[in-house]
C-alpha cells in the first residue's frame, strides 16, 4: 500500500511535535512558578489550577477537549455516509451538552465551590455505594473516550506515513504525559489555547481550499454540481430522492439521536469538563461554558461541510480521484483521503499536525481528570483518607503516567480485535448513558434519592446492553458479531434504553420518596477549618504587656465581628451572582438547545427539502463563517484573559 508522506513524518510529528510542546510547557512551568504566585508545587494549582482560570482560557480548553480524533474524523464520515445532514447533527448533537453543562457549572460553583471531583459530591451526598457506582461510569467514559482518540489519531498517522499503528498508540499519550506531569491543569490549559489557534487556522485553510481555490473543486456551485451528479451515481438510501444535498434523512437522524445520547454521557460523566468548572473563575464558568459551545459548533461542522462533503464528490463523480472501504470509512479516513486528493502532501501533513494536535490536546484532559478521579476518590477516600500534599502530588503524577500507558495497551487491543473509533463512538451512549441523569440531578436536585440514582444507573445499564445484543440477534438471525452489533436500529436500542430506564427510575423514585438535601454539606467539602484560619489572623504579634491586655480585651472580639459582617455580606452577594448566572445559563443554554435540534433541523427534515445551488452556497458560506467567528471568540478573547492572568495580582 502507497503512502502519501513517509514514514519518517509519522514519526517526525508524533516524536517532534510532542517534545515541542512538552519542552514549551515547561518552560512556561517554570517562568510561572518563579514570577507568579501559581506553583505547581501546590496540589490545588495542579489539579484545580487555583480556580482562578478567565472564561476566555476555560472556553479554549473546552473548545480543545472537546475536539476528538472522532470530531474531524467521525464528522466527515457522517458527511460521506449522509450529505449535509451529517455535519448539522453531529454539530448540533454534541454542542447542546456544553451548552447545557454550563447549568451544571453554576450549580458546582453554588453547591460544591472547594470540590475537586463530581465523585466528592456523590460520596458526601449519596454515600459509598453511589460513589462505587458512579466511579465505575466516571472511569468507564474517560476510558471509552481515550480509547477513540488514540484509534482515530493513530489510524490517520498509520493511513498517511505507514507508521507502526502500535508505535503511534503509544507514543501519543506518552508525549503528552510529559507536560501533564510538568505543568498539571494550568500547562494543559495553555496547550489547549495553542492547539486551538492552530486548529481553527488548518481547518479554514480546509475549507478555503475546497471551495475557493481547488482546480477539482474550487467553489459551492462547482461542489453542488459534484454532489448532484453524486446522488445519482450512488444515492443514499433514506434520503429525500437519495441526494446528499438535503436533511432528509433517515440514517442521519437516527445518528443524530445516537450521537445526542451519547455525548451526554461523554460530558456529564467525564471529570475533564467538570474539572474544567472546578478550575473557571466562579463568576465567569456559565460565559466560559457558553462561549466554548457555541465555538465548538463550527468545528465539526466546518471541517464535515468542506471535506466531508469534498470525499463524496471526489470518490462518487464522473471521475474517481480517491477511494474509500467500508472499513476506512468506520475508521473515519474520508477527510484524510480529500485533503490529500485536494491539498496533496501539504494537505497530508496539515491533516496529520490537525489531528496530533487534537488528540493530545483531548488526552492531556483525559489524563488529568483520570488522575483526579483516582487520586481523590481512590487513593484518598479508601486508601490514604489523610494524605500529605506531597502524597497527592506523587499519586497524581503516578497516575497520569500509569494511565499513557494503558491508553496505549487498551488502543492497541482494540485495533487488533477489529473495533473501530466510529463504533466506539456509537456504542458509548449503550454504555454510560445510564449515568447522565443521576449525576446531574446530583447537583442540582435537593429531592433527588440516592437510591433512586443507583438502581437507576445499574437497572438503565443492563437494560441498554440487554436491549442492543436482543435486537441485534432479532435483526441478524442470531449472529451477534462486530458488524451486526454495528447497525443503525441496533445501537439506537441501546442508546435509548441507557439514558430513558436511568432518568425515569431516578426520576419517578426521587418523587415517590423525596430527599431533602442540605446543600451545605457538599458545601463544606475541602473546607479549612474556620479554627484553623482565626487562629493564624489573631496570632500576637510581641505587643508591650498593656497593649496586649487591651488586644486581648478588644481585637479577637472586633475580627471575629467583622469578619463575621464580611463574609455573611460575600456569601450573600455571591449567592445571588450564581443564581443570576444559573437563570442565564438556563434560558441561553435550552434556547440554543431547542433552535439546534429541534427549530431548524426537523422542519426541513420533514419538508424533504433539496436544498438548490443558491441555498447550497449559504450553507456553505454559513458554515465558513462559523469557523472565523470562533477563531476570534476563542483565539482573541483567551489571548487577552491569558495575558491578564499572567499580568494581574500574580507576581
Amino acid at each position: 500500500m502507497s503512502h502519501v508522506l513517509p514514514q519518517a513524518a509519522g514519526y517526525g510529528v508524533v516524536i517532534g511535535m510532542g517534545l515541542f510542546f512538552s519542552v514549551a510547557m515547561l518552560g512556561i512551568t517554570k517562568i510561572q512558578s518563579r514570577y507568579t504566585s501559581h506553583k505547581v508545587t501546590s496540589a490545588e494549582e495542579f489539579t484545580s489550577a487555583s480556580r482562578s482560570i478567565p472564561p476566555g482560557l476555560i472556553a479554549a480548553g473546552i473548545v480543545s477537549a472537546w475536539t476528538w480524533a472522532a470530531t474531524l474524523l467521525q464528522s466527515s464520515a457522517t458527511a460521506y455516509k449522509f450529505g449535509i445532514s451529517g455535519p448539522w447533527w453531529y454539530a448540533s448533537g454534541a454542542t447542546i451538552q456544553i451548552l447545557l453543562f454550563a447549568m451544571i457549572a453554576s450549580k458546582l460553583k453554588q453547591h460544591a465551590p472547594y470540590c475537586h471531583t463530581f465523585l466528592e459530591i456523590i460520596y458526601a451526598r449519596w454515600g459509598r455505594a453511589a460513589h462505587l457506582t458512579f466511579l465505575f461510569f466516571g472511569l468507564a467514559t474517560n476510558i471509552i473516550v481515550s480509547t477513540m482518540l488514540v484509534l482515530g489519531g493513530s489510524a490517520t498517522v498509520s493511513d498517511l506515513t505507514g507508521m507502526s499503528t502500535v508505535a503511534a498508540c503509544f507514543l501519543i499519550p506518552i508525549g503528552v504525559s510529559i507536560y501533564v506531569v510538568a505543568g498539571g491543569m494550568r500547562a494543559t490549559l495553555i496547550a489547549d489555547y495553542s492547539h486551538t489557534l492552530v486548529l481553527y487556522c488548518i481547518l479554514i485553510a480546509f475549507a478555503l481550499t475546497a471551495y475557493a481555490t481547488s482546480d477539482i473543486i474550487g467553489s459551492p456551485s462547482k461542489m453542488w454540481d459534484m454532489l448532484k451528479r453524486a446522488s445519482e451515481v450512488k444515492p443514499v438510501t433514506g434520503n429525500a430522492q437519495g441526494s446528499y444535498l438535503t436533511m432528509r434523512s433517515k440514517s442521519g437522524l437516527i445518528f443524530g439521536v445516537l450521537n445526542i445520547v451519547g455525548n451526554f454521557g461523554t460530558v456529564f460523566n467525564d471529570q475533564a469538563y467538570w474539572q474544567r468548572a472546578i478550575a473557571s473563575n466562579p463568576r465567569t464558568s456559565v460565559k466560559a461554558f457558553l462561549l466554548g459551545g457555541i465555538a465548538w459548533f463550527g468545528v465539526p461542522m466546518g471541517i464535515a461541510t468542506s471535506l466531508g462533503l469534498a470525499a463524496v464528490a471526489l470518490a462518487h463523480g464522473d471521475t474517481a480521484y480517491i477511494q474509500l472501504t467500508s472499513a476506512e470509512v468506520s475508521a473515519g479516513l474520508p477527510a484524510v483521503k480529500a485533503a490529500a486528493a485536494l491539498m496533496g502532501q501539504s494537505g497530508a501533513i496539515a491533516m496529520l499536525i490537525l489531528l496530533f494536535l487534537a488528540v493530545t490536546s483531548a488526552c492531556s484532559a483525559e489524563q488529568i481528570a483520570v488522575s483526579s478521579l483516582l487520586t481523590y476518590d481512590v487513593y484518598g477516600t479508601y486508601i490514604n483518607p489523610r494524605p500529605t500534599e506531597k502524597q497527592i502530588l506523587w499519586v497524581s503524577h503516578a497516575c497520569i503516567l500509569g494511565f499513557a500507558l494503558f491508553m496505549g495497551a487498551i488502543a492497541t487491543a482494540f485495533n487488533y480485535i477489529g473495533v473501530s473509533m466510529g463504533y466506539l463512538y456509537e456504542l458509548m451512549g449503550t454504555i454510560i448513558g445510564s449515568a447522565v441523569v443521576p449525576i446531574a440531578l446530583c447537583i442540582t436536585w435537593k429531592k433527588a434519592n440516592g437510591t433512586g440514582a443507583v438502581v437507576g444507573a445499574i437497572v438503565g445499564f443492563v437494560a441498554a446492553i440487554a436491549g442492543w445484543i436482543g435486537i441485534t440477534a432479532r435483526l441478524n438471525n442470531g449472529v451477534v458479531d462486530v458488524n451486526t452489533t454495528f447497525g443503525d436500529y441496533e445501537m439506537l436500542t441501546g442508546n435509548l434504553l441507557a439514558i430513558g430506564v436511568g432518568s425515569i427510575i431516578t426520576v419517578v423514585w426521587s418523587i415517590v420518596k423525596p430527599a431533602d438535601f442540605d446543600w451545605d454539606i457538599t458545601r463544606a467539602i475541602n473546607v479549612v477549618d474556620a479554627s484553623e484560619i482565626t487562629e493564624t489572623i489573631t496570632a500576637p504579634t510581641t505587643p508591650t504587656e498593656k497593649q496586649g491586655k487591651e488586644m486581648d480585651d478588644s481585637v479577637p472580639a472586633v475580627l471575629e465581628r467583622q469578619d463575621s459582617e464580611e463574609q455573611s455580606t460575600d456569601i450573600s452577594e455571591e449567592e445571588v451572582g450564581l443564581q443570576k448566572a444559573f437563570r442565564f445559563a438556563s434560558w441561553s443554554a435550552l434556547s440554543l438547545t431547542a433552535i439546534l435540534i429541534i427549530l431548524i433541523p426537523l422542519p426541513l427534515f420533514f419538508s424533504s427539502h433539496v436544498y438548490p445551488k443558491a441555498g447550497f452556497t449559504a450553507w456553505v458560506c454559513i458554515s465558513i463563517t462559523w469557523l472565523f467567528v470562533g477563531l476570534g471568540l476563542v483565539g482573541a478573547w483567551a489571548g487577552d484573559r491569558f495575558n491578564i492572568v499572567y499580568s494581574r495580582g500574580n507576581m
